[in-house]
């Protein structure tokens, strides 16, 4: 038999009916199936309402709004709000992308460097915390503790400690998307450096004992070993993360900033330009096709990154 015959011998087994392919891995399927609901019901039921972006939409006529084509894509376009809010969102998620990689790698190779297993777990629950904080508690810890205008906030007197002069911070707009960022990072780092954590725990350990045995130290095994394994879970989470680059934190960004004007200039992402477009003037066909603006370029992101990926690693790509 020759290597193509066998070759579509093997596909024809592979390819199982669809009851036997749920018959014999019904229970991840099973485990699948309530993230698969949310999904349908949040991301795939409401794509019929798409068709708001391109309506003057009014709540009379719903669905049966006047048809106006491309005139809110328009509205945005033209505004000098588009180039501004997507610029910021960009430059924010494309920060948060880089360092909660780069924190959450060397956060997990940290820990997994730790020997006492107590030790690491107390490291380890310490930066898992901040997850579980809530964005609204994270934004008034910043605003009024940490970056206050007032001569009591924590920044205000370490300036003082060092001899400069109090810092009236909600009018400083460049210092805010730093500010964004180290909240981000301070609250998700932790967790994603689970994920390699985990990535890193699962690794032939066999390596590192002929590694040693050659002599290699703590730092090499780290960077020839270690870095190089964990660089397909590095690409797929930041493929996972790219699809979203044009989504920014809303939660975190509007708890700190909230309608601060003087900030909008660095610090107004599309979703809270969104946010503030509805609660201001219902504006829904407008803030739909900015929806919708968002999806496309994220899906653009999406099949653009991936098809780098591949280029670099096939096995690393998400499809």
């Amino acid at each position: 038999m020759g290597t193509k015959q066998r070759k579509e011998k093997e596909a024809k087994k592979n390819r199982r009916p669809f009851f036997q392919e749920m018959k014999k891995n019904g229970a991840y399927y099973m485990m699948m199936l309530p993230a698969g609901i949310v999904v349908f019901l949040f991301a795939y039921l409401p794509m019929p309402g798409l068709i708001i972006a391109f309506q003057d939409f009014n709540f009379v006529d719903r669905f049966r709004s006047p048809f106006i084509g491309l005139n809110n894509f328009k509205f945005f376009f033209t505004s000098s709000y588009a180039l501004q809010t997507t610029v910021n969102t960009l430059v924010i998620n494309f920060n948060y992308l880089i360092w909660t990689t780069f924190l959450a790698v060397a956060v997990a190779i940290i820990l997994n460097e730790i020997k006492g297993r107590v030790s690491r777990k107390i490291y380890q629950n310490a930066i898992f915390i901040p997850y579980f904080i809530s964005s609204v508690v994270v934004g008034r810890l910043v605003r009024t503790m940490l970056f206050a205008d007032s001569a009591g906030g924590v920044m205000n007197r370490l300036l003082r400690m060092f001899g400069a002069d109090p810092v009236k911070w909600s009018t400083v707009p460049i210092a805010w998307p730093f500010i964004i960022v180290g909240a981000h990072l301070w609250q998700l780092t932790g967790y994603t450096s689970i994920v390699y954590l985990a990535s890193i725990a699962g690794f032939d350990r066999e390596m590192y004992e002929a590694a040693s045995l050659d002599g290699a130290s703590r730092w090499q095994k780290i960077r020839y070993l270690t870095v190089p394994l964990l660089m397909p879970s590095i690409i797929v989470m930041m493929l996972l993360s790219i699809g979203g680059m044009l989504r920014g934190d809303f939660a975190n960004i509007y708890a700190i900033i909230e309608d601060n004007g003087m900030l909008f200039k660095y610090t107004d992402v599309i979703d809270t330009y969104v946010f503030r477009a509805i609660k201001g003037a219902a504006e829904f066909g407008t803030t739909t096709a900015i929806g919708l603006y968002q999806s496309v370029v994220g899906f653009i992101l999406v099949m653009g990154s991936n098809w780098l990926a591949k280029k670099y690693d096939k096995d690393s790509a998400l499809f």
